[in-house]
């Protein structure tokens, strides 16, 4: 499609084109962690949202038909890490598999949750809500504790991973 070009559709007839609008967007990247009776367990996710100052809440959305969607589903605790620019390999790794957060460079938290090292934002929750939302679930997390650095963040426009940097 042409620069300038504008292509409208019907989004529920058209979820190729949906899905090509919807990439447009550029977003962060994120890795949620949680505990399972498997272990640590790590799902990659690019919805996530802050949601209140006060209370401290964000929101993320896994897919119903991730295989790892069960683990998340349930989970009471989990943490979400915004990826730096040099962690497309963890990214990689995790989307390959579901326990592949025992291979990164993690730790536990004080209270045992997954936390990868490394990251430029960590926010450890409690599950507040969740919302059914189509195909996906809308979760809400009320942040416990996070933690922060500086750094250039992984993002994903466009079926992509590049990165941005604040220089200008």
């Amino acid at each position: 499609m042409d620069a300038g070009t504008i292509q409208s559709f019907d989004p529920a007839a058209d979820s190729d084109s949906f899905r090509g609008a919807l990439g447009t967007f550029v977003t962060g990247v994120t890795v949620v962690t949680t505990d399972s009776p498997e272990g640590p367990v790590a799902i990659v996710a690019n919805s996530f949202a802050s949601v209140s100052l006060d209370p401290p809440l964000v929101l993320w959305s896994p897919a119903k038909s991730s295989r790892r969607f069960e683990h998340f589903a349930q989970a009471r605790r989990f943490a979400v890490h915004v990826l730096s620019a040099s962690q497309r390999d963890v990214c990689a790794a995790i989307i390959a598999s579901k326990t592949a957060i025992s291979k990164v460079p993690m730790h536990l938290s004080h209270c045992g949750m997954p936390i990868i090292e490394g990251a430029l934002a960590t926010f450890e929750c409690n599950l507040e809500a969740t919302h059914d939302a189509g195909d996906h679930v809308i979760v809400v997390g009320r942040v416990t504790r996070a933690h922060h650095t500086g750094g250039d963040p992984l993002v994903f426009h466009a079926g992509r991973y590049g990165s941005f940097s604040g220089a200008a």
